[in-house]
């Protein structure tokens, strides 16, 4: 992490007034929240909508801030501690990472896409660690604040940076790619999620396409192959790109793809001998392993190492995350967030999951899809197979709207709609027994990690 004197932070921040008797005063690492302040930490404090990091200063002094950046406009400066002035506290810690970025000696990896860059992230990191030194965006630090942090955490002895940027609007990956200066770029794909917010999912790709206006010179593209609005957007530019998708027309493609219930084989057009595995449910995923492949042969990784590697895969939590159930059941706990595209690869992979007992999804609301969520809800309900799952629960208003497009295909008495999460989870109490498998998919506002939370063994 960024360890610096106050002189050397005042400089890359655009900061002043910094009291001179502190110009030697050392800190190490920096911190938004008062709550996670380590001894040492620079404090930055954020004004948000409905926040005031300046408020809880003294609280970061207490919790062990060795100094802080500090608003000129914001009254009622601290005494008992160093500080430096700029003119927004914000912007100065996003100045701070691009001066302590453009001072390291690193590759970076940029991944962003509509889904899966989580996953892809994971699956880059795990594979690249077999051989170098890497360090990884944790969480859910992909935004305009999250990855100047992120930066801020890399060692200097970091070797390569694995970066997730996400996006709501245009211009937002721009921002991102410019601080981040990616040696390698990947989208996952182009899905609907933020139709709301960017109309089409022509506005989707053009704006995830950010991504190249930071790529270094001599960088690499990495993208899905089998996406037409990715396919005519790069195709005049003078970039060098490797695709991957299902098409045999990609630079990586897979042979062959074997589903089981703790995770995926597959072979792929490069490498014929090999048989790979990921400890990932869901065949959607080896996409995101050719993604993490393209990027591992990029920097010269063996076969040997990729295949070590990504059977090393940790995936983040709540992504098609199994977990051990009450009474014998297992349970996929997809519920950090959804969108037509991410629904539709979690129902695949029940289609495809063997048990000996009942296999049932709950699906809850899709957010900021725009003018057509009705449509795309509806969608998702007729896409769900009725030979190969016994039981469909929705919850929240446009959950119904699943469920409306199942019952096309479903009997009334395996389809159900709920408003109340606890008389949902009280429904499929009643419901479960030994040998069955329960998925849970909805987006991050439904918070329906709280019905896997009731069958957690």
């Amino acid at each position: 992490m960024i360890k610096k004197t106050l002189a050397q932070i005042a400089q890359m921040a655009k900061g002043g007034n910094l009291d001179p008797q502190y110009n030697d005063v050392v800190i190490e690492g920096v911190s938004i929240d008062t709550r996670t302040i380590s001894l040492g930490n620079l404090y930055i404090p954020i004004i948000g909508d409905t926040f005031n990091g300046h408020q809880f200063v003294d609280t970061a002094i207490k919790n062990g801030a060795a100094a802080v950046l500090w608003g000129y406009d914001q009254p009622n400066p601290p005494q008992k501690i160093p500080v430096i002035y700029v003119k927004d506290t914000l912007k100065a810690l996003q100045t701070l990472a691009k001066s302590y970025r453009d001072e390291l000696s690193i590759k970076v990896v940029g991944i962003t896409g509509s889904n899966g860059k989580t996953t892809t992230k994971d699956m880059v990191t795990a594979v690249l660690s077999t051989t170098m030194k890497v360090q990884k965006t944790e969480g859910n630090l992909n935004n305009h604040i999250g990855l100047p942090l992120t930066i801020l955490r890399l060692k200097e002895d970091t070797e390569i940076a694995v970066l997730e940027m996400g996006m709501s609007a245009r211009g937002e990956i721009e921002f991102l790619t410019l601080l981040a200066r990616p040696d390698v770029a990947v989208i996952t794909n182009i899905g609907e999620s933020h139709m709301l917010d960017l109309g089409s999912r022509e506005g989707i790709a053009e704006a995830k396409l950010e991504i190249v206006d930071g790529l270094s010179k001599k960088g690499l593209f990495i993208y899905h192959g089998d996406e037409p609005l990715l396919k005519e957007r790069v195709k005049p530019m003078d970039i060098q790109t490797t695709t991957f998708g299902e098409s045999g027309k990609n630079d990586l493609y897979p042979l062959t793809i074997k589903q089981e219930n703790e995770g995926t084989y597959f072979s792929i057009n490069e490498q014929v001998k090999k048989e790979f595995y990921v400890p990932v449910l869901g065949k959607h995923n080896v996409n995101n392993a050719l993604a993490a492949i393209a990027v591992a042969r990029h920097f010269g990784l063996s076969w040997d190492n990729i295949e070590n590697g990504l059977k090393q895969i940790k995936i983040t939590n709540m992504r098609l995350e199994l977990i051990e159930g009450i009474e014998g059941t297992k349970l996929i706990n997809d519920a950090y967030n959804a969108s037509p595209l991410s629904m539709k690869a979690a129902i695949s992979l029940v289609h495809d999951l063997q048990t000996s007992g009942k296999k049932i999804i709950v699906l809850g609301d899709m957010l900021e899809l725009g003018d057509k969520e009705i449509e795309f809800h509806e969608e998702v309900g007729r896409f769900i197979q009725p030979d190969k799952v016994d039981y469909v629960f929705t919850y929240g208003a446009l959950g119904e709207h699943v469920a409306s497009g199942a019952k096309e295909q479903f009997p009334q008495d395996r389809v159900f709609a709920y408003q109340d999460k606890e008389k949902l989870i009280e429904a499929l109490r009643n419901l479960l027994s030994e040998g069955d498998i329960l998925l849970v998919k909805g987006s991050r506002g439904m918070k329906l990690e709280e019905v896997i939370f009731a069958f957690k063994k």
